[in-house]
C-alpha cells in the first residue's frame, strides 16, 4: 500500500521480530549485511557495514526482509517485471495525467525546493509541471509561487543554453552552476567515497550533480525534483533506435529499469544526500511506471518515416498548441547523456587526467590487480584505484554491476548490432 520512496527498518516490540523493506525500484539506497557472530545488519550506505560485515550485499528493489521468516520477499510483482510484452494502446492523455498526477504527489513538502533543469525533455517537463500545478499547493502558501530551477555546466555547455531558454519561457528563478574540468577532477574521490561504486558513466555524471548539490543546499533548498528514470521506462537512449523489434525494445525497458538502483537512482541519491539534499522522482511514480511499461511498444519504437524520434510517446503526450508546455523545439530536443549536456570537454579532460594516472605497465597487469570486473581503460583503472583503497573489501567490489556496454546499453543488447558484437 505504500506510494513512495522509502528504506526502513521496523521492530516489533511485542514479539522481538523485525521487517526491513525498500522502495519499488530502489531509488533509496539500502544495503544488508551480515556480522561473524551471525548478527544482521541494515544500513542506507555500505560505509556503515563494510568494516563490521564480513560479507555484505545489495538489498534488492521491491523487496522485504523478514525476522521471523528469516529471508527475502519481493513485495513489488507488477505486470511488467515478468518481461512480457504488453499489447494496451498508446493513450496520450493517459500518459500525461499519469506524469502530472506524478509531479504533483511530490509538491507535498514543508521545506523549500526547487526543480533541477538540465534543458533536456525530461526536466524541461518536470519543471514545466510543477510550475504549471504549484500554485495549487500547500507549498505555495508557506514558500510562495515562484520556482527556482538549476543547472551546472562548464563554461558554454549545452544544457546550460537550453536549461535558460526553459527557465525564461517558464518564468522560473533559474541558477546557473559553472564548474572547470579541474573542479571536477578534485572532487572524484569524495564522488566515489559517496557515491560507492567504480562504474565510469555513473562517476562522470554524479561529479557535476555532487558539486551542484552543495551549491543548492547553501542557498537553503533543502528538497528538487529531477528527471531520472524516464529513458528507461520510455526507451530514450539513443541506442534503442537499433532495437530489432519491439519485443526486444521492451525486454531492453525492463532490464533497464530493473537495473536503476546501481545507477542513475544511486547517482541522483547519494550526489544529493552527500549534501543533506533531497531529490524527488516523478518519472519512477509507481503508477506512472505502471502506464508507461504496460503500453504497446510498437509506440515506442523509433520509425523515422513516422517521425517517431526517441521517447516520442511522452513528447506527443505534451504536444499541446493551445497551451503549450514547453518550446516545441525544446519538446523535441535529441537527447543528451548528463554527462555530455554539461559539456563535452568534461569527459576529454577526465580521459586527458586518468591517462597521466595511470601507465601502460599498470593497464597491462590489470587482470592480475584486479581479476573481478578487471578495468578495460585508464579510466576505469583510475576510479578503481580509488574504490579499493576506500573499500577494500570484496564484498564491495561485487556491489557494482559491470559488464560490456553500447552508449549506456545491458550487455544482451549489444547483441542487436552485429558489429557491436564485433567490438
Amino acid at each position: 500500500m505504500l506510494d513512495g520512496v522509502f528504506s526502513f527498518v521496523l521492530y516489533d516490540t511485542r514479539n522481538k521480530t523485525y521487517m526491513a523493506a525498500r522502495d519499488a525500484v530502489g531509488v533509496n539506497p539500502l544495503y544488508f549485511g551480515r556480522g561473524s557472530d551471525g548478527s544482521v545488519w541494515i544500513a542506507s550506505e555500505m560505509k556503515a557495514l563494510h568494516e563490521d560485515c564480513p560479507k555484505f550485499e545489495l538489498f534488492p528493489p521491491g523487496n522485504l526482509y523478514s525476522s521471523a521468516a528469516g529471508g527475502f520477499r519481493r513485495w513489488y510483482n507488477p505486470q511488467w517485471f515478468a518481461e512480457h510484452v504488453p499489447a494496451t494502446a498508446y493513450q496520450p492523455l493517459v500518459l500525461r495525467e499519469a506524469f502530472e498526477k506524478a509531479v504533483i504527489k511530490r509538491l507535498m513538502t514543508d521545506v523549500p525546493f526547487g526543480v533541477l533543469l538540465s534543458g533536456g525533455l525530461d526536466s524541461s517537463l518536470v519543471a514545466s509541471v510543477t510550475k504549471r500545478h504549484l500554485i495549487e499547493t500547500e507549498a505555495a502558501k508557506k514558500f510562495g509561487t515562484e520556482l527556482h530551477s538549476f543547472v551546472v555546466g562548464l563554461e558554454g555547455s549545452p544544457d546550460l543554453k537550453a536549461a535558460r531558454e526553459v527557465a525564461d519561457y517558464l518564468g522560473t528563478i533559474h541558477h546557473e552552476f559553472h564548474f572547470t574540468v579541474q573542479d571536477g577532477i578534485d572532487a572524484i574521490e569524495e564522488v566515489i567515497y559517496h557515491n560507492e561504486t567504480y562504474d565510469v558513466t555513473t562517476i562522470r555524471a554524479s561529479t557535476p550533480m555532487f558539486l551542484m548539490a552543495r551549491k543548492i543546499k547553501a542557498l537553503g533548498v533543502k528538497m528538487v525534483l529531477s528527471g531520472e528514470g524516464s529513458d528507461e521506462l520510455l526507451g530514450g537512449y539513443l541506442y534503442f533506435h537499433y532495437a530489432p523489434n519491439k519485443e526486444e525494445f521492451h525486454k531492453e525497458t525492463c532490464r533497464k529499469v530493473k537495473a536503476l538502483h546501481q545507477y542513475d537512482c544511486l547517482r541522483a541519491n547519494k550526489a544529493t544526500s552527500a549534501w543533506g539534499l533531497e531529490v524527488r522522482v516523478p518519472f519512477l511514480d509507481k503508477e506512472f511506471i505502471d502506464v508507461a511499461m504496460s503500453m504497446d511498444p510498437e509506440w515506442k519504437l523509433y520509425d523515422a518515416d513516422l517521425g517517431r524520434i526517441e521517447k516520442w510517446v511522452l513528447r506527443k503526450a505534451f504536444d499541446d498548441e493551445k497551451e503549450p508546455y514547453l518550446p516545441r523545439h525544446i519538446l523535441y530536443r535529441q537527447k543528451e547523456q548528463f554527462s555530455d549536456g554539461v559539456g563535452y570537454n568534461w569527459i576529454d579532460g577526465l580521459k586527458a587526467f586518468t591517462e597521466q594516472q595511470v601507465t601502460d605497465e599498470m593497464m597491462k597487469n590489470a587482470a592480475e590487480e584486479y581479476p573481478y570486473n578487471t578495468p578495460i581503460n585508464k579510466e576505469a583503472y583510475y576510479y578503481r584505484m580509488i574504490f579499493e583503497r576506500l573499500y577494500p573489501q570484496e564484498s564491495a567490489r561485487e556491489t557494482v554491476p559491470w559488464g560490456p556496454s553500447i552508449a549506456c546499453s545491458t550487455p544482451a543488447a549489444i547483441e542487436w548490432v552485429a558489429q557491436w558484437k564485433a567490438s
